[in-house]
């Protein structure tokens, strides 16, 4: 049986993880890319698999400089968490994190509206009593085609890792 106190350290270590995933949503909505150095590691890696193409960035530096450079085409962008599952393990301070993800978006070039779906799949490091995102690997499971109606959703497989091996 689990203590109290052991429940209330995991809920705590929860409730500071999914204020870092919330803290990463208002970053990216509101472009503010100096900000992810507070909440990423130095070495935090972003590995992406769209679906179609795969790349990494090492840093967050680079990562705010690849999605800053995406949002460039829309002249709406909001990122919307859907969903989130995280595993804390109190005691070693790792944890892993499964978060569905929508953006909103309305193009520049057309004033098209699109949507994008995803998922991180992330671990997350405590570090001097804060949680960081030291690792992420985010897939697209469905995104609006580029040529065709709003509706017309390009759908990829749900990627999918044990949180655990994060």
């Amino acid at each position: 049986m689990t203590s109290n106190d052991a429940r209330l350290s995991e809920a705590l270590d929860y409730l500071d993880i999914r204020r870092t995933q919330n803290r990463y949503a208002d970053i990216v909505t509101r472009r503010a890319w100096a900000e992810l150095h507070e909440i990423m590691r130095p070495t935090c890696r972003l590995e992406l698999n769209l679906g179609d193409s795969s790349m990494a960035f090492d840093g967050p530096g680079a990562i705010g400089d690849f999605i800053g450079d995406q949002l460039t085409q829309f002249s709406f962008f909001e990122f919307v968490i859907l969903n989130t599952v995280i595993d804390v393990n109190v005691e070693t301070g790792v944890a892993g994190a499964r978060m569905y993800m929508q953006e909103l978006r309305q193009n520049v070039s057309d004033g098209r509206r699109t949507n994008a779906y995803g998922v991180y799949h992330d671990r997350f490091e405590r570090h001097d009593g804060k949680w960081w995102i030291a690792n992420r690997k985010y897939g697209s499971f469905s995104r609006t085609a580029i040529d065709g109606p709003e509706n017309e959703q390009v759908v990829f497989p749900l990627p999918e890792f044990d949180l655990r091996s994060l």
